[in-house]
C-alpha cells in the first residue's frame, strides 16, 4: 500500500515538473513546518489559556498589513539579510533600491527553502502567521514592533518619492 502511494506520487510529480526543478516533496515539507509551527501555536495558546481575540480592530490589521509588508521585504530583499538568505540562494545584483536580485540554487529542500526565502509574497502568510500568534501571546509587544514597521515602509515610500521629485527636478533643469 504504501509502495503504491508513493509511487503514484512519484508519477504526479513527475508529470507536474513539465521537465524543471519543482520539488513537491520539499515544498510538503516546508508546509508541514508551517502547519506544525501553526498547531504548536494553537496547542500553546489552549496549555496557556490564551484566547483569540473575538474582534481585530481595523487598527490592529492596517498594522498587521503594513508591518508584513515591510518584514517580508526586509527579510526576502534587503542586503543586510542577505546572510541569512546566503545557504540558499546566488547573489546576481541589485534590483531596486535597498534590494537585491537572488537566484534560488540546490535541489529538493534547499531549493523550496530558497523560493521561500526570497519571495516576498510568500514570505507574508509566514510573517502574518507569526503576528497574529503575537497579537494572541504579546499584543502591546506586536503592537509596538508593528507600528514600527509600519513607520519604515512609510519612511521607504517617502524616500522613494523623494528621489522621484529630486530626479524630476534635475529633469527640468
Amino acid at each position: 500500500m504504501t509502495n503504491n502511494l508513493t509511487d503514484a506520487m512519484r508519477r504526479e510529480e513527475r508529470a507536474y515538473k513539465n521537465g524543471t526543478e519543482r520539488p513537491l516533496g520539499s515544498y510538503v515539507r516546508v508546509l508541514g513546518v508551517y502547519g506544525g509551527a501553526v498547531a504548536g501555536l494553537v496547542a500553546l495558546g489552549k496549555v496557556t489559556g490564551k484566547q483569540i481575540p473575538e474582534k481585530i480592530r481595523l487598527m490592529d490589521l492596517a498594522l498587521m498589513g503594513m508591518a508584513t509588508h515591510r518584514l517580508s521585504r526586509t527579510l526576502s530583499k534587503d542586503p543586510v539579510t542577505s546572510p541569512l538568505r546566503a545557504p540558499f540562494t546566488r547573489y546576481e545584483g541589485v534590483s531596486g533600491p535597498a534590494e537585491l536580485h537572488e537566484e534560488v540554487r540546490g535541489h529538493g529542500l534547499k531549493h523550496a527553502v530558497g523560493e521561500l526565502v526570497t519571495c516576498p509574497f510568500c514570505l507574508s502568510q509566514w510573517v502574518a502567521t507569526a503576528y497574529a500568534a503575537g497579537m494572541v501571546f504579546a499584543p502591546r509587544l506586536t503592537r509596538l514592533a508593528g507600528a514600527t514597521m509600519t513607520a519604515v515602509a512609510v519612511s521607504d515610500w517617502m524616500q522613494l518619492a523623494y528621489a522621484r521629485l529630486m530626479q524630476a527636478t534635475e529633469e527640468d533643469s
